[in-house]
């Protein structure tokens, strides 16, 4: 490793590094500000010098399976394991292929306490400014979330883009978020984690949110007030079925039918079987089955016109990879000149890590999915690759911060019921920020996001789909 110790950077004037940024004392009258600056893709970027502790140059990186596409792995850092970021993959910017043996520029950063490395295209020295130069974010600044970025400043005819380094790895909150009340957040080792549990106030974040109802209004049907909260209590007990704003009015038309059946005296859930009988009716059409061509012309019909040349689709919850691998059929049939990706996350290591090898059964491959579909030396049907191509199979949890770009689609049927209503704020806050100003989201039929928010509500035929009012 050819390292170069940065720990003393913020005290020691006479570093060469630093000296650059001195040059031209013209330029700064008073340097309250030191920020260490690198390239990415051609644009000038910087750090808070007081989050960076090292710089360095290495890239034998220990590989980490199952993480995310952006961590390079983990380096010993003289007896500290450390995770390793590439920020370029980060911020999805394109990168030449990584030779094995290449070395790469990084930097060594500090956030709360916890060291990360970052890896740049160039690093280039620190420079001295003003505080008071430094101007808020703006989206035509990078090409990046501007939640990422600290502000910009004009320095030596460079325009540098400071990014928020604690937001990047906090996933959620910043620096700045703390000053306003925030402050609750628990950095996990893997980068971007907050953990849904340590966030104090849901109701100081500015996304939309979903209440929880604290006290349910009488169903219509002929069963008591007691009889209605036993069975949301008996859902979450029995089913982890978190009752809130977004399924509760499907919630009340079960409850009603539900006590029509059993009867007086026979409406609470005592079983694992009797939730499941409750719940039966909730599951979307199709879920966790191979669609059928009525089900397939719904969606495509349900789909609006789009003549973005990418096309970029959010489907938490994939499952097994059936739903992400009809959906990208679809989606492939309804925008045949856009290229499309698919991120499909699951929190079951097994299901996701199988996708991709999906065999499909003969009574599928031969219906409306045939044109998608090859056959392999063994006889069995698979998707061909250009499907495959679409679809990145993720282990993530969506409760978790995810560096997605901005997304045309979120396809989450029926998953946010089974999340903590606090972690329904979240994914519900994720989607708002994450989805383009005319995207849409499509939610499982049980589900809804429109009652008293300000999300839009469209329908096609029997289905159902979000957008930003």
């Amino acid at each position: 490793m050819e390292n170069t110790d940065y720990t003393d950077l913020q005290q020691n004037d006479n570093y060469d590094l630093m000296q650059d940024s001195m040059d031209d004392k013209d330029n700064v009258s008073v340097v309250d500000y030191k920020m260490v600056t690198f390239s990415l893709a051609g644009k000038d970027y910087a750090i808070d010098i007081m989050q960076v502790k090292e710089i360095a140059k290495t890239g034998r990186f220990t590989y980490v399976p199952n993480t995310l596409p952006f961590v390079l792995g983990v380096y010993n850092l003289r007896g500290e394991i450390i995770p390793i970021i590439d920020l370029r993959l980060f911020f999805n910017i394109d990168i030449p292929t990584r030779d094995d043996n290449s070395v790469e520029n990084m930097l060594i950063v500090s956030v709360g306490d916890q060291l990360f490395g970052v890896v740049v295209d160039a690093i280039d020295k620190v420079v001295g400014i003003q505080k008071s130069k430094i101007q808020p974010p703006h989206p035509l600044f990078g090409d990046i979330n501007i939640k990422y970025i600290y502000g910009v400043v004009e320095c030596q005819d460079h325009l540098y883009i400071l990014l928020d380094i604690e937001r990047i790895f906090n996933g959620r909150f910043s620096a700045k978020d703390k000053d306003n009340g925030m402050d609750n957040v628990y950095v996990n080792s893997s980068v971007g984690d907050v953990m849904p549990g340590q966030i104090k106030a849901q109701s100081q974040a500015p996304k939309a949110e979903v209440k929880e109802a604290a006290k349910p209004a009488a169903p219509k049907a002929n069963a008591s007030d007691q009889d209605y909260k036993f069975v949301v209590e008996e859902l979450r007990n029995l089913k982890k079925f978190y009752v809130s704003d977004i399924n509760e009015e499907w919630i009340k038309t079960r409850f009603n039918q539900w006590s029509s059946e059993k009867g007086v005296g026979n409406v609470q859930l005592q079983t694992e079987k009797d939730a499941d009988d409750f719940l039966a009716p909730f599951w979307s059409n199709c879920n966790g089955t191979w669609w059928t061509k009525q089900y397939a012309d719904e969606v495509y019909k349900l789909l609006p016109e789009n003549n973005a040349k990418q096309i970029v689709v959010w489907n938490p919850g994939c499952g097994k990879g059936i739903e992400s691998y009809s959906l990208a059929c679809v989606l492939k049939m309804r925008y045949p000149g856009s290229k499309i990706r698919i991120y499909a996350h699951e929190i079951d290591l097994l299901n996701v890590s199988n996708a991709p090898l999906l065999s499909i059964p003969d009574s599928a491959a031969n219906d409306w999915y045939a044109p998608y579909v090859t056959r392999k030396v063994s006889g069995e049907y698979t998707f061909n690759q250009e499907i495959k191509d679409i679809v990145m199979f993720e282990y993530h949890d969506c409760t978790n911060s995810t560096s997605l770009p901005m997304v045309d689609i979120v396809f989450a049927r029926d998953i946010l019921s089974f999340l903590s209503v606090e972690s329904q704020n979240i994914v519900v806050g994720d989607f708002d920020e994450k989805l383009k100003g005319n995207g849409i989201i499509i939610l499982g039929s049980g589900e809804s996001l429109g009652k008293g928010s300000n999300w839009g509500e469209k329908t096609v035929g029997s289905l159902t789909y979000f957008n930003k009012q």
